[in-house]
């Protein structure tokens, strides 16, 4: 796997997983009386703490595995479960509860500071981007692409604080049609990502792009 292809893997599967697009409603729901100062500020820290938690993840994820026990092939199924039922609720343009539950947001609305939980977890960085970036850290054999994989999580933070400070100085550019029709059409992407990691696993491929592009 080159690095181009692999650099375009991981920041598409993270962006669609991340979804920072659709946690905007909420997040400035739970926001309703901050000036725009705050809620940049809130973003901001959101998309830090979600970067320094999915590299930790991305660099000693498979380390904490070993130590539990865990084998790859289970890790790949188990992501790729999890990633099957965001994207399954993504096929219903619906935000899914692997990302964050009603009683979590509802949660937020109450809370003076939401930049940690639930906006950084379990909205931006839940279980199902998590389970990506370990499946994503195996794919990565060298330092390189573990180089890359730690640059396209700056990537993800950069553009998840874009997409939130766009939404927290106005909301008028969301178009409900549009994005229904953008998440449908993500999760029939990351629901063959979530099969292509489970058949990965039963198969004993660890080369991902070659079994997707059948070379």
């Amino acid at each position: 796997m080159t690095m181009v292809e692999y650099a375009l893997l991981a920041f598409s599967s993270l962006f669609v997983i991340v979804d920072p697009i659709a946690v905007v409603p909420a997040f400035l729901a739970m926001t309703p009386r901050d000036s725009v100062a705050q809620r940049l500020r809130t973003a901001r820290v959101a998309c830090l703490v979600t970067v320094g938690l999915l590299s930790g993840f991305a660099l000693f994820g498979q380390t904490v595995l070993r130590l539990l026990g865990i084998t790859l092939p289970a890790v790949q199924i188990a992501g790729g479960l999890i990633l099957l039922l965001v994207s399954l609720d993504m096929l219903r343009a619906q935000r899914s509860t692997v990302q964050e539950t009603a009683a979590e947001t509802a949660a937020g609305t109450s809370k003076d500071d939401i930049a940690i939980t639930p906006l950084a977890i379990p909205m931006l960085a839940g279980p199902a981007a998590i389970s990506t970036v370990i499946l994503l850290e195996t794919q990565a054999t060298t330092w390189m692409l573990r180089a890359v994989l730690l640059g396209c999580l700056v990537l993800i933070g950069l553009a998840s604080y874009s997409i939130l400070a766009i939404g927290a100085r106005s909301a008028k550019w969301l178009n409900p049609i549009a994005e229904k029709i953008i998440a449908r059409l993500m999760g029939l992407l990351l629901a063959a990502l979530a099969v292509q990691f489970m058949v990965n696993a039963l198969t004993g491929d660890q080369g991902l792009l070659r079994g997707l592009t059948g070379h």
